[in-house]
């Protein structure tokens, strides 16, 4: 049985690194280039539409913004304003979406039988500025706001942007190993600090407005303003290996279900250095408020790239080097969903549609979607069934179960056949996977292959 493949949402011209959702306009952003080297390889932030068709989640190319030499590194998103990552500066863009006027739905339709809205692949619009839309009937405009280095080392690389929870401010680390922070949207600095010696990896701003930063000193710190508040002790409670050291890779914060005033804090660890037989990775969540770790689990071997918590903090998805995909629940942090090498080469950026705007309409009958990106260009969509349809699948198989014991009562196979039936491991467990092997020797039936349950 062959590796099960994931949706294919949509391939770019170019290797993808970022990525966000716009919940209003339903919309999916994408960047990414080749970069300032002369390969032919383009440097852009394609704008996506989401739409329901036929009962199926689905991506057509709305709108590309050509961002010439440079390619867009890191993302961030507050309204209709992006942040965008690009070598050493960041770079503001404001994007507006409007419908067409003077057009009759006659006009509408008319224009509709000449031929379906291009979508990948398809042939590019009249290009204006480096700027193309691709659907009739839709005013679409990127307008270059503001633009500022944020980083100032020998090889500087801004490596990661967010903005403060109203949206006011944002955070910008790099590889000098310096927190600044600028107001929004003039790009005025208010803030520089010294965070790590070294590159900062990640960072995440709170409600209350402390930062959390993770760097390659293996340091996380916790911040209010320029002040270092604590340092998160993720083995306190949890595994220690003294011939392993491990570094943060990603933090990020996330809200508790229902609970309004709930916080809590996720970080990723991984070993610092490649060992041929590499040790696991793990999961830590804190409170938000003592930043007192609550729980830790292991999360595989393959090395964790990326992550990101869902609008209401049910869900974690992670990506890896190796390609893989999967998703946890936040409060367990047990595996509910998992594709192994879903991309073959690094994951880069990984974002769940959020649960507001037309988020519920696009989810359908599903728990939650969750959407990859990675070099190899294309963005791969996850979907996650919602539990009660998991609930009816698994008394599907428990009535299956049943006529399969009364069957091999009178059957000469029955112990062979009972042996390699159990209801229990259809059920998903800590690794979300069911298997079920049935064999029936006198007709030639040969047992399945396991895959991860919430395909099934």
């Amino acid at each position: 049985m062959g590796r099960r493949r994931t949706p294919e949402l949509y391939r770019a011209p170019f290797p993808l690194y970022a990525l966000r959702v716009d919940p209003s306009a339903g919309l999916l952003i994408a960047a990414g280039g080749g970069g300032a080297a002369k390969t032919g390889i383009k440097n852009g932030v394609h704008f996506l539409q989401l739409e329901q068709i036929n009962g199926r989640l689905s991506a057509s190319l709305l709108h590309s913004h050509d961002t010439e030499t440079r390619a867009t590194m890191n993302l961030a998103l507050a309204g209709n304003i992006l942040a965008a990552g690009q070598d050493a500066h960041c770079q503001l863009l404001r994007f507006q979406i409007h419908q067409q006027k003077g057009k009759n739905k006659a006009e509408k339709a008319g224009s509709k039988e000449q031929g379906p809205r291009q979508r990948k692949g398809a042939a590019p619009a009249e290009k204006k500025s480096g700027a193309e839309t691709h659907q009739e009937g839709v005013e679409f405009s990127v307008e270059n706001l503001h633009e500022v280095q944020t980083d100032f080392s020998r090889d500087p690389l801004q490596k990661v942007v967010c903005f403060n929870h109203d949206n006011t401010l944002l955070a910008t680390g790099g590889t000098d190993g310096c927190v600044r922070v600028w107001k929004v949207p003039t790009l005025e600095k208010v803030l520089e600090f010294k965070a790590h010696e070294g590159e900062i990896e990640d960072l995440a701003l709170g409600p209350d407005g402390k930062l959390v930063t993770v760097g390659w000193d293996l340091k996380a710190s916790v911040w209010q303003k320029d002040q270092l508040v604590t340092q998160l002790h993720w083995q306190e409670n949890g595994p220690t290996f003294s011939n392993t050291p491990y570094r943060y890779q990603a933090c990020r914060f996330g809200q508790v279900p229902d609970q309004p005033a709930g916080l809590r804090l996720f970080t990723v660890q991984i070993p610092h250095k490649r060992l041929r037989q590499p040790p696991p990775c793990y999961l830590t969540a804190w409170d938000g408020s003592t930043f007192l770790p609550l729980r830790t689990r292991p999360c595989g071997h393959e090395v964790i790239s990326c992550l990101s918590v869902s609008e209401s903090g049910t869900f974690l998805g992670l990506g890896t080097v190796t390609g893989s995909v999967a998703i946890y629940i936040a409060f367990s942090l047990q595996r509910l969903y998992y594709v192994k090498e879903a991309h073959g080469i690094v994951v880069t950026d990984v974002a769940f549609l959020p649960e507001k705007g037309r988020g519920p309409e696009l989810l359908g009958s599903h728990e939650t979607a969750l959407f990859s990106v990675a070099v190899d260009s294309r963005c791969q969509l996850h979907l996650l069934p919602s539990r009660r349809e998991s609930l009816r699948k698994c008394s599907c198989v428990a009535a299956a179960a049943a006529v399969c014991w009364a069957y091999c009562y009178d059957y000469p196979a029955a112990p062979e056949c009972l042996s390699r039936f159990s209801l229990a491991s259809l059920l998903p467990g800590n690794q979300g996977l069911g298997h079920c092997h049935l064999l029936d020797q006198n007709r030639g039936l040969e047992p399945t292959a396991h895959s991860t349950w919430v395909h099934s």
